[in-house]
């Protein structure tokens, strides 16, 4: 069986762990939720670091524990990249990576060759980690967890302990990963734009327990996650450049349901881009609203309309086409323009971000 299927219950004084999973075979799974739900947890336990962590983990068909079998950490074929580099001080980069290959069955020098064209640390190779920027050491940190060949990529909030630049000066080379790598990545973060800009499948997490899992489209659109986390993360269009306004520095992005207007950024004619909108941004007409500075307003059709009492709030699902967004209105509001499932509707997007 493909995929990664995870059973894990785990009894601790003040948590209670009780999570089922089916992920993808590969690509970016990102574990999403507030400190101490359990994100860390799965990872150590999937790890084999928890053994009291009990149920089944199987990836790709391969059984790492079960009722029958417990395959201790060394010898589950996976690397794991925490918040902090955890590099050998008293070694060269190029020592770093060549740890662990020699356990390694079937590592060519191409492939590793290949992971340091990947992650741009060529010219890091006869360095010591003290002389690397914390960016340039967590690129290292993830050359070397893949230098093993492994399975499965686990990855424990690897941008945590950088600043914004920092940040923002390796998340390219995770997007590299993204796109170039076959195996599966779980992915544990608590910010919205690493999520939203690198995840193709979310779990969304809560005290132990699993809230929502699926592909990240499909499940920000839901309007039953709590108001907390859906706000967090607000929704996401994939789309595509298809006009660029040189004169206002705009790019327009076209994508099944209409087109919303951005800041070029860079941009160019025929790039996919993800956007995200968060649910505070979209605001709900019953007729088309008059000329503002709201650049971009949309005709749709309202989905589901899901009452939170105890807020005084409703989240609404707004369908575009094949596309999906999610406001977030009083419930003064629903009553007051009659807003009921099948109703058409125009939308105003306030503010849209690249993901």
């Amino acid at each position: 069986m493909s995929g990664i299927q995870v059973q894990l219950q785990l009894e601790r004084t003040s948590f209670r762990l009780d999570v089922q999973l089916d992920l993808p075979a590969e690509g970016f799974t990102a574990l999403f939720g507030p400190s101490g739900c359990g994100k860390t947890t799965i990872l150590r336990s999937i790890a084999g670091l928890e053994q009291d962590a009990h149920g089944r983990v199987s990836v790709n068909g391969l059984v790492w524990q079960d009722q029958h079998q417990w395959v201790p950490p060394h010898q589950r074929e996976l690397g794991y990249v925490f918040q902090e580099a955890s590099l050998f001080p008293h070694l060269s980069v190029r020592s770093n990576l060549a740890y662990g290959r020699r356990r390694t069955v079937g590592a060519s020098s191409g492939e590793l060759g290949h992971l340091i064209d990947l992650l741009g640390i060529a010219p890091l190779l006869d360095r010591r980690p003290q002389s690397l920027s914390g960016g340039e050491r967590q690129r290292v940190a993830i050359a070397r967890a893949l230098a093993v060949n492994p399975k499965l990529l686990l990855m424990d909030e690897p941008l945590a302990a950088l600043d914004v630049r920092r940040k923002q000066e390796i998340l390219p080379y995770l997007e590299r990963l993204q796109r170039d790598l076959k195996i599966p990545v779980l992915y544990v973060t608590h910010a919205p734009d690493e999520v939203t800009r690198l995840a193709r499948h979310l779990v969304v997490l809560e005290s132990g327990r699993v809230l929502a899992s699926g592909s990240l489209i499909e499940t920000l659109a839901r309007v039953d996650l709590p108001i907390s986390i859906a706000d967090d993360l607000g929704t996401v269009i994939e789309t595509t450049v298809a006009e660029i306004d040189e004169r206002w520095k705009l790019a327009k992005l076209a994508f099944n349901g209409g087109a919303l207007w951005t800041r070029a950024q860079g941009l160019s004619i025929g790039v996919s881009v993800r956007v995200r909108v968060l649910a505070r941004d979209v605001s709900i007409a019953c007729e088309r609203p008059a000329p503002s500075t709201i650049q971009n307003v949309l005709p749709a059709r309202i989905a589901e309309l899901v009452h939170d009492e105890a807020e005084g709030q409703a989240r609404v699902r707004l369908q575009l086409g094949e596309s999906a967004l999610i406001a977030r209105v009083t419930q003064r509001s629903v009553v007051d323009l009659s807003l009921q499932p099948g109703q058409p509707v125009w939308v105003q997007v306030k503010s849209v971000a690249l993901a």
